[in-house]
């Protein structure tokens, strides 16, 4: 660890950083410091008014358990084909992905029932497009509204520090540094703090009621509060954070989150994979182990 340190404190960054030569790490392959598509590529269309690009991942979760909140709730005009994209096989480099997102960055959202297609990019603005298009998640008066945009914008803020700091250097990264994991798992647990005080006080994160601010959160910091994230519960006691736990669970107890994590899937037991979801009958028909099943008879 100190040979680590040592390495790290005699790096002196040149004057001008050009890129000649790998990032290193799990994601080198896909990262670079240029935007644009690399390849021109189509992207699939279904028949929903909806057409969800995405990944399993926390930020793609809040995508497709919002969908699937909105479709518990009879809105039938949120049906979605929810295609599969595969950040790893660099997916979001492809022209007609670039097209909807130019920050080629899953989730995208392209809306196709209106009379012209509405692009949405970014998770949080896709759950308030989402929240204002059907009236829900989303409270329309103040103070509430402001209470739960701010918490959104919370989590836009702080899941980096989680996913992208802490996240990255303590699971990722070519070498553990004891800084960089330090610094991040320091930020990761004070906003777990701040998470847990504010759920002390309030039954859900914006007050007594669910809204997107829950459904953006919760993939992120309940997901890392049950241990689904960087093998790191222990590290960090998330245990601890008791009021956060109670919260986790409540959000997971719902039928709907259980739905959208399972979309576009790629991870963990294969029943709970739906890689493509472009029906709601596709949760018990297309199941990936359901899928590998049937090329097994086949």
């Amino acid at each position: 660890m100190e040979n680590e340190m040592s390495e790290a404190a005699e790096y002196n960054p040149p004057k001008i950083w050009t890129w000649n030569k790998p990032s290193g790490g799990a994601f080198a392959s896909i990262n670079r410091p240029i935007a644009g598509a690399t390849h021109e590529k189509e992207l699939p269309v279904g028949r929903h008014p909806f057409q969800l690009y995405s990944l399993g991942t926390p930020n793609g979760v809040k995508v497709t358990t919002m969908l699937e909140e909105l479709l518990a709730l009879g809105h039938s005009g949120a049906e979605y084909d929810a295609w599969l994209i595969k950040i790893g096989d660099g997916d979001q480099f492809a022209s007609g992905f670039v097209d909807i997102n130019p920050n080629s960055k899953i989730p995208a959202l392209l809306d196709r029932g209106g009379e012209k297609p509405v692009r949405v990019f970014e998770s949080a603005s896709i759950l308030m497009y989402l929240a204002e298009k059907f009236g829900t998640f989303l409270p329309t008066e103040q103070p509430a509204r402001a209470q739960c945009i701010s918490w959104l914008f919370w989590q836009m803020g702080s899941a980096p520090y989680l996913g992208g700091g802490f996240g990255h250097f303590y699971a990722y990264a070519p070498t553990k540094i004891e800084y960089a994991i330090d610094r991040f798992a320091m930020e990761v647990k004070r906003q777990l703090d701040v998470l847990d005080r504010r759920l002390a006080e309030s039954e859900y994160i914006a007050g007594s009621d669910y809204t997107i601010a829950d459904i953006a959160i919760w993939p992120w910091y309940g997901g890392f509060a049950k241990g689904w994230q960087y093998g790191a519960a222990e590290f960090l006691q998330v245990q601890d954070y008791k009021n956060v736990q109670r919260w986790a669970e409540q959000i997971y107890a719902r039928p709907a989150v259980k739905r959208g994590r399972m979309v576009n899937r790629m991870t963990g037991h294969p029943s709970e994979q739906l890689r493509e979801r472009h029906d709601a009958s596709d949760f018990e028909i297309r199941t990936q182990d359901k899928l590998t099943a049937a090329q097994v008879q086949n």
